[in-house]
């Protein structure tokens, strides 16, 4: 598909304007004209354009107070600075000030034509540069979350590897019991146990960054959220839990396998910080922006607005209370849930518990 580019052309000569404005147009241009300055100024506020050219010598204000203006706004648009023979001192100030390039309007009028190459050239520099940024940005966010992500795995594996040693080593030494040996025994195969629940996230973490296309559906999310409870039945027993749940359920597009591993991270998370004992409610609704919406509420200690704001930071614990959980998990459910076309989100009052949710599309007739 052909993407028209949309110009604004500051040039106070009506006559060089459309001339100008009739060739880029037969070149697939969509060209405004504005008169001087000032009158310039007030179109670009007013619409969106893909490049700015601009003349040195207007009424009312030139080009280099124009690209003054626009600097002091914020970052430039790609412009083309139009100078007069002989003003190439203004050109190198409209290039300082931010202009992408300039022309030399001569009299013969050729630099019409030579106009539209200069534009498009400036477009693509500005892309490009544009393009230079945000990968930028990627590879520093990447940076900075790979260093938090070595420091969270070298903590939440440090620890239970020394608990699974030393007790190794007490039973190599003490004289114990067969009941005693059966508790050390009994340490160190729940110890294990997180450490494969650890590296199982991690490989989850993996999977989500590498995978471009799912096989995207309508969910019955009944069906999920029971075998995410299951496969949590051992910890809502130790717990003393009580899980509350819906009759009825919105219909959302996505990826079960994944939608069950941010249900099992909700709730595992309202058990471990909800009440004593914890009480924990599920439900889904169809929110007002069209999505359909699923919570997780508990009736925990609360959480702080800092607490909040940093929860989906990733590689962030919660406040730990009475457990030892591990900082992966709200950083997968937001990979998760936006790969899947969704948003995260929690809702929190001090001493009144939080509500964790999670938005995914609704599919048709859901």
């Amino acid at each position: 598909m052909t993407i028209t580019r949309r110009i604004l052309y500051m040039e106070d000569d009506i006559g060089t304007a459309r001339l100008l404005q009739k060739r880029l147009k037969r070149l697939g241009y969509e060209v405004d004209i504005a008169a001087d300055g000032q009158q310039g100024l007030a179109m670009y506020e007013a619409g969106q354009y893909d490049a700015l050219a601009i003349d040195q010598s207007m009424p009312v204000m030139d080009g280099l107070d124009v690209i003054r203006v626009l600097a002091e706004r914020g970052t430039l648009p790609p412009i083309v600075m139009v100078t007069g023979a002989g003003d190439e001192s203004v050109a190198v100030e409209a290039m300082k000030l931010g202009a992408s390039d300039y022309i030399v309007k001569d009299i013969d009028g050729g630099f019409i034509s030579l106009l539209p190459t200069v534009i498009e050239q400036a477009i693509k520099t500005k892309e490009m540069a544009e393009e230079k940024r945000r990968a930028d940005e990627e590879r520093q966010h990447l940076i900075e979350e790979l260093d938090a992500f070595a420091s969270t795995v070298a903590h939440d594996l440090k620890n239970p590897i020394t608990t699974i040693m030393n007790y190794t080593s007490f039973l190599k030494r003490a004289q114990l019991s067969e009941e005693e040996r059966a508790e050390c025994i009994d340490v160190i195969e729940n110890t294990a146990r997180q450490m494969q629940n650890i590296i199982e996230e991690l490989l989850l973490l993996s999977k989500v960054r590498r995978i471009e296309e799912l096989p995207l559906e309508p969910l019955d999310m009944g069906q999920i959220v029971l075998a995410a409870s299951e496969r949590l039945l051992l910890m809502i027993k130790s717990y003393r839990a009580k899980l509350l749940f819906p009759e009825e359920w919105p219909v959302a597009i996505g990826y079960a396998p994944w939608v069950e591993e941010v249900w099992v991270n909700y709730i595992s998370n309202a058990l471990k910080y909800g009440g004593d004992p914890p009480r924990v409610e599920v439900g889904g609704s169809i929110d007002s922006d069209g999505m359909a919406c699923f919570w997780v509420r508990d009736n925990g200690a609360g959480l702080t607005r800092e607490e909040q704001a940093r929860l989906f930071t990733p590689f962030t614990r919660l406040n730990q209370v009475r457990a030892q959980g591990h900082g992966l998990g709200l950083s997968i459910v937001q990979r998760i849930v936006e790969k899947l076309g969704g948003q995260v989100g929690v809702s929190s009052v001090v001493g009144e518990g939080s509500t964790f949710f999670f938005k995914l599309p609704l599919a048709e007739n859901g």
